[in-house]
């Protein structure tokens, strides 16, 4: 790590010029200067070849963008207009989605929990179906048609086909412990068959599933396709989801499959398993990871004697959790000399008030780095903005599209005055005592209304 950034982990569009690197045919240096930092950066024109590329390996109508990636209007705009359909997981996901003028038709909504009020919206909205994840989501969607006259809603069957795959334990999904889906062991899966075909509420389409993420082993992503395909095939359903999970390479020497690679290993295993009709899959890492980079100022370096060197910047766990969550290893580099070796080793931290708010651990940096750099942390464009938050009441970073030599704004950047947008400052309604009725031990209370 202490040679110059690899350009494999640099957007498409990545170009070193002698003032420094640009993006989009825009300067990374500009960009910082002119819209503040932290900020995240997007190369549109990756963020659309990405998405054609999967389009290509899995078919028309055969690729949803998991939006729980990234998801702001423009992002959910330009999956739609290349031709990918919408994944989205929460009430709020789903707003966004038809808020960017995405037919509900192209919409799928997912999560293991959803209530009545996602529940309803969907239905009514008539999104392209509902991946059901237990039998009380049975209920409630049963209850929603028969008490409100919802129609019936189309339904795909979350099953855990016990196959769990992934660069960490809380990113595992298909194995037997799960929160998600039904068990194939035990004929719990079954049974959601049973049920959800045999009800007015719900047409089944079909089974989905999906068993872990960053994984960067096509074999492992086929296994689990093969166990949930047999199941399909099986359950005579229409429709067949194998979710998403191809991994990126995050630092130097990862190599990663490509989507072709993906589609190539899941159709055989569906077809070995029985399974002869159209695979749909779930992107979501793999379209916007290495189209986004993060760029930071330098605060503080602070050197200790026979410890370590601490690089200070102006973000942290607030704008790129993985690193806390998930040991999640990243590298950095500075965009007005993207080409420099980096002999210094230091510990990448935020400006939060937890030791464990570091970004690179063991960062490789230039030896010339100063108080007031700008940095670069690339391959941050999933799960980055997405997992942002206001501790320390930080506020979240402006989200920027760079694409032939111009920079658009597509979510602001957040001010302290919003950081006060939901607060209520009014003074408490008075509560009067409780009224005790009777008397001794056993003397009943009640709340009195004087």
């Amino acid at each position: 790590m202490s040679s110059a950034i690899e350009t494999g982990l640099l957007p498409f569009t990545s170009e070193i010029r002698p003032e420094g690197l640009a993006v989009g045919g825009v300067l990374l240096t500009e960009l910082a200067q002119r819209l503040g930092t932290p900020l995240f950066v997007y190369d549109e024109e990756h963020l659309r070849r990405r998405s054609r590329e999967a389009v290509a390996a899995f078919g028309q109508g055969n690729v949803a963008y998991a939006s729980k990636a990234f998801l702001c209007t423009a992002m959910a705009r330009l999956a739609h207009e290349e031709g990918l359909l919408l994944d989205v997981a929460s009430g709020g996901e789903l707003r966004v989605a038809l808020h960017a003028d995405v037919p509900a038709g192209r919409i799928v909504l997912h999560g293991n929990n959803k209530d009545e009020a996602e529940l309803r919206t969907a239905m009514s909205a008539g999104v392209r179906h509902v991946v059901v994840d237990s039998f009380d989501e049975m209920d409630r969607i049963e209850r929603l048609h028969a008490e409100e006259q919802l129609p019936p809603t189309r339904v795909q069957l979350r099953v855990a086909p016990g196959v769990a795959a992934g660069a960490h334990e809380a990113i595992r999904t298909g194995g037997n412990d799960s929160k998600f889906g039904f068990g194939l062991v035990g004929g719990t899966a079954a049974a959601a068959v049973r049920r959800a075909a045999g009800s007015p509420a719900m047409i089944l389409e079909g089974v989905h599933a999906h068993v872990g993420s960053q994984v960067l082993d096509t074999s492992e992503l086929a296994a689990g396709a093969a166990a949930v395909a047999r199941f399909a095939a099986e359950a005579r359903v229409h429709r067949l989801t194998v979710g998403g999970g191809l991994g990126v390479a995050y630092e130097a020497g990862q190599t990663v499959p490509s989507f072709a690679d993906w589609a190539a290993g899941v159709r055989t295993a569906v077809r070995d398993a029985g399974w002869g009709g159209d695979v749909t899959v779930e992107p979501g890492r793999s379209i916007v990871a290495r189209a986004g980079l993060t760029l930071y100022r330098v605060g503080t370096i602070k050197r200790i004697e026979d410890v370590r060197t601490y690089v200070s910047i102006d973000g942290g766990m607030s704008d790129n959790l993985r690193p806390a969550l998930y040991g999640s290893r990243y590298e950095v580099f500075l965009p007005r000399r993207p080409r420099a070796p980096r002999p210094l080793r230091a510990r990448l931290v935020g400006k939060h008030c937890e030791s464990g708010d570091v970004i690179v651990e063991d960062a490789a940096l230039p030896a010339e780095l100063a108080v007031g750099d700008l940095l670069a942390t690339p391959v941050t464009g999933a799960y980055g903005y997405a997992m942002a938050s206001n501790y320390n009441k930080l506020p979240r970073s402006a989200v920027v599209f760079v694409s032939d030599g111009r920079a658009r704004t597509v979510v602001r950047r957040e001010t302290e005055e919003d950081l006060l947008r939901l607060d209520v400052d009014e003074p408490a309604e008075p509560v009067a005592p409780p009224t005790t009725v009777g008397s001794g031990a056993g003397a009943a209370r009640c709340v009195g209304t004087a």
